[in-house]
């Protein structure tokens, strides 16, 4: 699964990255412990720009009674969200990319404890964490606009730390996941797991397990060096 990650970089580098024409963004500061439950930026595309705003982390389907469904669906697994109710609709139409650059998971050692990584590009930087968005609306016509992240198998890497991974979509398939007419098999190659030789991960502090918690300290290493495949 994906449930934590980080997105450090400033917004003009957001902006930049994404060719984003707008920003409904009113405050931005550094993401160090990004969480279920919280607004995540996300870039979206109405087939003619890309606009940057924020999304609450945890789908709420259109259909949905209750918007406390979303604290359940935070991701979606990529194998069967053609078949699932409340993903498909929103993967054949709402796709988003969600910047990060980083991730966290949680490593099970023989002792029974956790221990928490943060997995990375060797190279640095952003990546794009592949998404889905909803809107639901309340009785009285309030709306809610939330996201859910893809996950996928595990390559190499990560196989050692957890058994799921989220979705990377690589630079240059960005518009083709942003594009609302995409045929979905050309959809369907974009959620085989990210090429392990590329990425990185590194042992942090348990802080990171307290969501309350956000600073630049939650990056640093706390292990030995960088496990790679």
């Amino acid at each position: 699964m994906c449930g934590r990650y980080t997105i450090t970089v400033t917004l003009e580098e957001l902006m930049a990255w994404y060719f984003a024409e707008q920003a409904a963004i009113p405050v931005w500061e550094p993401r160090y412990n990004v969480a279920p439950g919280q607004a995540v930026p996300a870039v979206v595309s109405d087939g003619s720009r890309n606009r940057l705003g924020l999304l609450k982390w945890g789908l709420v389907p259109p259909w949905a009674d209750d918007p406390k469904i979303g604290a359940r669906m935070i991701n979606a697994r990529s194998e069967t969200i053609e078949e699932r109710p409340a993903y498909r609709d929103a993967y054949r139409s709402k796709r988003c990319l969600l910047p990060a650059d980083g991730f966290y998971e949680w490593k099970k050692t023989p002792g029974g404890k956790s221990r928490p990584y943060r997995i990375r590009l060797k190279r640095g930087g952003l990546f794009s964490l592949a998404g889905l968005y909803e809107t639901w609306t309340a009785p009285d016509g309030t709306k809610l606009h939330t996201c859910a992240v893809l996950t996928t198998e595990p390559n190499r890497l990560m196989a050692g730390i957890h058994d799921r991974m989220p979705v990377i979509v690589r630079r240059r398939d960005e518009a083709l996941w942003l594009d609302r007419r995409a045929d979905p098999a050309a959809l369907r190659r974009l959620l085989a797991p990210y090429p392990a030789e590329e990425m990185e991960a590194y042992e942090v502090s348990a802080r990171v397990g307290n969501v309350a918690i956000d600073d630049p300290d939650l990056i640093k290493e706390a292990g030995g060096p960088p496990e790679r495949s």
